[in-house]
C-alpha cells in the first residue's frame, strides 16, 4: 500500500492549519467530546459559537447533567439534528454516574457512552488523550482514497476496512500519530475537498496516486445528496422553532400554522414526540421539563 508523506503533511499543517478553539493545549476531554458531537454533519463556523456558549453555561458534565432538558434544546439552537442535544445530556449523566465526572480514556469505554459512535470515540481517545488510534471521517476517507488508492472518491464506507487502512498509515510514535490524524483531516477539509480539490496547494501532490494516474473520474456508486427543503427534517425544525423561541409551549393551532401539509406536519410532530424533544402538555405541546 502506498504511504503518505507524513513530514510534508505535518509541515503543511504547521503553516496552514486552522487555529480552532478546541485545539488548544488547555482544552480538556469533555470540551473535545462536545465539539466532536456538535461537528457531526455541521460546518465548523456554525459549531464554534454554540460550543463556546454551552461551555460558558455548562462547563463540565455535571453542569450539563443537572440542566433542564428544555434549556439544552434551546441552547442547541439551529445546529441541526437536535436529538444530539439530548444525547449529549444523557452522555453527561453517564459520565457523572459511572465515571466520576471524567470522560473515559479508552475506545471501548467511550463507545459505551450515549451518542458516541466509532468516529467520536476514536477522536476523543486521539485528540484528548493522545492515543495512537485511527480516526476516520469523510475527509480522511477522501484523502486516503486519492493519495493512497488513486480513486477520486472513497466509495461506500466500511468501518473495519477504513480503520485498518488508516491504522496502517499512522506513524509509529504516538505524538506524530496524533499530529498525523489532525493534519490529514484538515487537509481533506481545506484542500483535498470533494468538489474542487486544490491539488496545486496540496503537500501530497507529488506522491498522490490519484494525481499520478491523471485524476481519473470516479466510476463507482455515487452517494445521493441529502435534500432539506420540503423534507420532514425541515418541518421538524420549524415546529421546534415555535417552542424554542417562545416560552416553551404552543397550542396545536400555532404549530399548524408553520406548515400547510397536515399529514407531513403530523408525521414530523410525532417524530419529535418519539425523540423526546417535544411532550404533550394537556391539549398543548411543550419542550421537556425534566
Amino acid at each position: 500500500m502506498t504511504s503518505v508523506d507524513t513530514p510534508a503533511l505535518l509541515s503543511w499543517f504547521d503553516r496552514a492549519g486552522r487555529s480552532l478553539p478546541w485545539r488548544g493545549d488547555e482544552v480538556g476531554p469533555w470540551e473535545i467530546l462536545l465539539c466532536e458531537v456538535m461537528s457531526q454533519q455541521t460546518p465548523v463556523a456554525r459549531v464554534e459559537p454554540v460550543w463556546r456558549a454551552w461551555l460558558e453555561r455548562w462547563p463540565g458534565p455535571a453542569d450539563l447533567a443537572a440542566a433542564a432538558p428544555a434549556d439544552v434544546i434551546r441552547m442547541w439552537g439551529k445546529l441541526g439534528y437536535p436529538r444530539r442535544a439530548l444525547r449529549l445530556q444523557e452522555c453527561a449523566l453517564v459520565v457523572v454516574d459511572r465515571h466520576d465526572g471524567r470522560v473515559p480514556t479508552d475506545v471501548d469505554a467511550l463507545l459505551s457512552l450515549p451518542g458516541v459512535g466509532d468516529y467520536t470515540a476514536r477522536a476523543v481517545a486521539c485528540f484528548a488523550y493522545g492515543q495512537r488510534v485511527p480516526v476516520v471521517d469523510t475527509n480522511v476517507r477522501r484523502v486516503v482514497a486519492r493519495a493512497v488508492h488513486g480513486a477520486a472518491e472513497a466509495g461506500p464506507p466500511s468501518t473495519r476496512r477504513d480503520l485498518e487502512t488508516v491504522a496502517a498509515l499512522l506513524p509509529a510514535e504516538r505524538g506524530r500519530a496524533v499530529a498525523f490524524s489532525v493534519a490529514v483531516m484538515e487537509l481533506g477539509a481545506l484542500v483535498c475537498t470533494a468538489r474542487v480539490p486544490r491539488c496545486d496547494d496540496c503537500p501530497l501532490a507529488s506522491t498522490c496516486a490519484w494525481v499520478a494516474a491523471g485524476k481519473p473520474e470516479w466510476d463507482g456508486p455515487r452517494r445521493r445528496a441529502q435534500a432539506f427543503a420540503g423534507t420532514d427534517r425541515q418541518v421538524r425544525g420549524l415546529l421546534l422553532d415555535v417552542l424554542r423561541d417562545g416560552d416553551g409551549t404552543a397550542t396545536p393551532g400555532r404549530l399548524d400554522a408553520v406548515w400547510p401539509d397536515a399529514a407531513q406536519r403530523g408525521r414530523a410532530l410525532e417524530s419529535l414526540l418519539t425523540d423526546g424533544l417535544v411532550v404533550r402538555d394537556g391539549g398543548d405541546y411543550s419542550l421537556p421539563r425534566g
